[in-house]
């Protein structure tokens, strides 16, 4: 087969950059039209105000759940697997599709009483502030698990630049940032919602044309099969996997209860019952950007035979390099602008999440609130626009962590997120779940059930034996459900249970 060679840096044609500069300048543009709102305090710069409809809400929810795990490591993953890798796709479909109908639903209900921008919010507002405790074991799991993700849509678009354009990684991922920071800097939630729909557009387009017109250009699906089936037979079989390594693909759906950048898309819609219809809109949309990518690495494996015609060696370039092979130049662009998009989409998401937990949950709720209380006339309201800006500061650090984590880290985009995500589901999804909606969760059950989630999450990673049986996240969410139970059955739930289960279930509390 033929290899697919690295450009060298300035060979690429100017149509590809013209497309994929538009495309970026479209995104900061957005940023820049957003600012003004965003900078009005920390409810319109991390939660647009709760003003999104259902469309931005589906949208941007499916974009910055999937990232650039979807485009480079699942068609990476389908190239190395074939159509076994689609076992990836069910467990994330389906449970996303049920969280926006209903717990999305509960989750809006209980934020926009309580108002609550954050998910440490959420939870303190569900289980009780107590010492403070809870909002800081969350936020310092959220940091733990956001910085690797972050920094695998780095590592995610320096792999892009390189195998494109030639650009060195390192430089490439440095671009990435610098990019992803400008737009998120200036606008806010607002601006990071609007670019996920622009950019989940891209995304569908490319996913949908790209399998299509290289399928085409090889002779149609039944060549396809045919060169796969000569390559390995087990390529064009769905079901030529264990069941433990099925188990752990489907599993891969655990980490959406835990997803913080998911989540907060469901507090910020105008009207909790809105979400029943972007549930449909959501499904639609995973469903076919998931059979895209799934094409795509097929078709890239039936073109370049193993990975070692790809780029660099790696199965994650077979995207971008079936675009090279098969595209004009403008259309290329498109579709390096369809990476980004889904690199991008995440990375602001997370980016949002972790400084909205640091500023609200840290700096206003622990510090400034323990400052008033240790002053005679109690503490002065926050500045909003100064708040505003102690946020932008932060999402510049945060970045900073973020690129000395993708420059060391390096590695594999699709095992890096892989982490990162079942962390994040192990330590916040059956706390999540529990809370919503079951009334005996309490404060100390959270706090116990995370740090068995975690616990359980770093033996099973460090546990080859284990880990080649069953992707961590299934032990470690089950380990997590099963001691926030335990430990909430002897201990006390907070006193205002039925009240705030009446405000999540759209009741009017009982008086009295």
């Amino acid at each position: 087969m033929e290899g697919a060679a690295i450009p060298a840096w300035g060979a690429v044609s100017p149509w590809t950059v013209v497309a994929f500069v538009l495309y970026l300048g479209a995104m900061v543009a957005i940023g820049i039209r957003a600012s003004r709102f965003s900078s009005a305090g920390l409810g319109e710069f991390f939660l647009a105000g709760r003003g999104l409809s259902r469309v931005v809400v589906a949208l941007s929810a499916v974009s910055s759940g999937r990232s650039g795990w979807l485009l480079l490591g699942f068609s990476g993953l389908a190239f190395a697997r074939g159509a076994s890798a689609l076992w990836a796709a069910v467990g994330y479909t389906a449970v996303e599709f049920v969280l926006c109908r209903s717990f999305g639903r509960r989750l809006r209900r209980l934020s926009g009483a309580r108002d609550c921008l954050t998910l440490p919010d959420a939870l303190a507002a569900r289980l009780g502030e107590g010492r403070g405790w809870l909002r800081l074991c969350v936020v310092a799991v959220l940091l733990l698990f956001t910085t690797p993700y972050l920094g695998a849509q780095f590592v995610a678009g320096g792999k892009t630049f390189h195998s494109v354009f030639g650009l060195p990684e390192g430089a490439g991922i440095a671009l990435t940032a610098t990019i992803v920071l400008a737009y998120t800097v200036l606008g806010g939630f607002l601006a990071v919602s609007l670019t996920d729909v622009v950019q989940s557009l891209f995304m569908l387009f490319a996913l949908i044309a790209l399998p299509l017109l290289a399928v085409a250009d090889l002779g149609g699906w039944s060549v396809v099969w045919a060169r796969l089936s000569e390559l390995d037979p087990t390529l064009v079989d769905p079901l030529a996997i264990g069941a433990g390594v099925a188990i752990g693909l489907v599993g891969i759906g655990l980490g959406s209860p835990g997803s913080p950048h998911i989540l907060v898309r469901y507090m910020s819609i105008r009207d909790p019952e809105q979400l029943r219809g972007a549930a449909w809109i959501s499904l639609f949309w995973n469903v076919a950007m998931a059979l895209g990518a799934a094409a795509i690495g097929l078709a890239a494996r039936a073109q370049f035979g193993e990975a070692a015609g790809l780029p660099a060696g790696d199965r994650e370039n077979a995207y971008p390099a079936l675009a090279t092979a098969h595209l004009n130049p403008f259309l290329l662009g498109i579709v390096i602008a369809s990476i980004f998009a889904a690199i991008m989409s995440t990375a602001d998401s997370q980016l949002l999440v972790a400084a909205s937990a640091v500023v609200r949950d840290v700096y206003e709720k622990l510090i400034l609130r323990r400052r008033g209380e240790r002053r005679a006339d109690g503490a002065l309201p926050p500045d909003p626009r100064r708040m505003v800006l102690v946020s932008r500061l932060v999402i510049v650090a945060l970045v900073a962590v973020a690129l000395v984590v993708a420059w060391l880290g390096g590695g594999v985009v699709f095992w890096l997120v892989l982490f990162a995500w079942a962390g994040m589901g192990a330590a916040f999804g059956p706390v999540l779940l529990l809370s919503l909606y079951w009334r005996g969760t309490t404060r100390a059950g959270a706090l116990a059930g995370m740090a068995a989630g975690v616990g359980v999450l770093v033996l099973w990673v460090n546990q080859p034996a284990l880990k080649a049986q069953l992707y961590e996240l299934v032990p470690a969410f089950a380990a997590a459900a099963v001691v926030t139970v335990l430990v909430s059955l002897v201990t006390r739930a907070p006193g205002d249970t039925d009240e705030v289960f009446a405000l999540m279930e759209g009741r009017r509390p009982r008086e009295g």
